[in-house]
């Protein structure tokens, strides 16, 4: 018993050691976006001598927040409408479907989590200007449903193989069509899974750089909050103070929702793996 305590108690020290290391960045930056430009450069580790407070109302100007973070928003919110939506409905009938067919489909479907974005980038902006899905936040958004997909499906494919398939007899039976029955009895057993996947990919979507870079950067007013931050970076000279405010700027609002949401991704896998 005391072996097991003093096991526990040297896990958590590991744990918070982990914590601190993965955390400093952050901290580093939160602090260093409250510096002058000439505080930066004596010293970034130290702490500001003078907080610069104004610097977040110089950047929420400069690069006209409430607009970005609207831009933000529209495409978060499609890709996620999307990959839930085409997620779950293909895991659900690739699930369902016994054939060899279906599980060369399947593995089709998530083959492309395998392939590095910078192979295909070039590719996929070649094509979405075919589309005209380019120089357009909600363009930017139809482009996630695919590069979500994936992921979105292998988490239900796994999770929707757990559910009884006489639920699915039971309600045909009742006269319920297969849109029926997925929107009413399966799609409610997913919502642990689906609170998962959403909280997953809000964190991967609000906070991409490469993909809105060579998508929407064309345009001030399709821009997102992580490339204004980026704006600040120049060739010859870096305006260290007001990088470092915008990506504060930019993270914090993702940062918030994993918070808030976080018991979801634990009930989530908690109910995966009861379920297996």
């Amino acid at each position: 018993m005391k072996t097991q305590k003093t096991g526990l108690i040297l896990l958590e020290i590991v744990m918070i050691i982990l914590a601190i290391v993965f955390l400093f960045p952050l901290f580093l930056i939160f602090y260093n976006s409250l510096k002058s430009y000439s505080e930066i450069l004596t010293n970034v580790m130290a702490l500001p001598t003078h907080y610069q407070f104004g610097n977040y109302s110089h950047v929420w100007t400069l690069i006209n927040y409430p607009r970005l973070f609207l831009n933000n928003f529209v495409i978060t919110a499609i890709a996620i409408v999307g990959i839930i939506a085409f997620g779950s409905l293909a895991a659900y009938k690739l699930s369902r479907t016994n054939s060899r067919i279906s599980g060369i489909i399947y593995m089709l479907c998530i083959i492309p989590m395998l392939i590095p974005f910078q192979s295909i980038m070039i590719t996929v902006l070649k094509f979405s200007k075919m589309l005209h899905l380019s120089d357009t936040t909600w363009g930017l958004g139809i482009l996630y449903w695919g590069f979500g997909a994936p992921l979105a499906i292998f988490i239900y494919h796994g999770f929707v193989k757990t559910i009884p398939k006489e639920i699915d007899e039971s309600a045909t039976i009742d006269g319920a069509t297969t849109i029926r029955l997925f929107r009413s009895v399966i799609f409610p057993l997913l919502q642990s899974v689906t609170a998962t996947i959403v909280i997953i990919d809000v964190m991967w979507i609000w906070n991409d750089f490469l993909l809105p870079l060579i998508m929407v950067n064309g345009s001030a007013s399709t821009k997102t909050l992580t490339l204004a931050a980026y704006t600040f970076v120049g060739q010859y000279t870096t305006d260290w103070q007001y990088a470092m405010t915008a990506m504060v700027m930019a993270v914090l609002p993702s940062i918030v929702v994993f918070i808030v949401l976080q018991k979801h991704i634990v009930k989530g896998v908690a109910a995966g793996a009861i379920k297996g």
